[in-house]
């Protein structure tokens, strides 16, 4: 992969996003990003939705399960899970 290449492909675009938001991309990445969001409908829509989430977990605090919640909650799912099976 070249690093003057300024047309990207989309699996590396969303890598871009993703550092983007971060604050961990380079300059050269953001301005190829920006390029590739230019042709691209479906890479702007994924930078779109992760622009949305990442706006709504510094809005909002994600809350977490206990322990005790989390292994009822494995051992609720594991027993109807018995229940499909052969």
């Amino acid at each position: 992969m070249s690093k003057n290449k300024i047309f990207i492909p989309c699996e590396e675009a969303n890598h871009v996003c993703d550092k983007t938001q971060y604050k961990e991309a380079t300059l050269w990445e953001k301005i190829k990003l920006n390029i590739h969001l230019a042709y691209c409908s479906a890479c702007r829509k994924y930078t779109k939705n992760n622009t949305a989430l990442t706006k709504l977990f510094k809005r909002e605090k994600p809350q977490t399960l206990n322990v005790e919640a989390k292994e009822d909650l494995r051992s609720a799912f594991e027993k109807e899970l018995a229940n499909y099976k052969d």
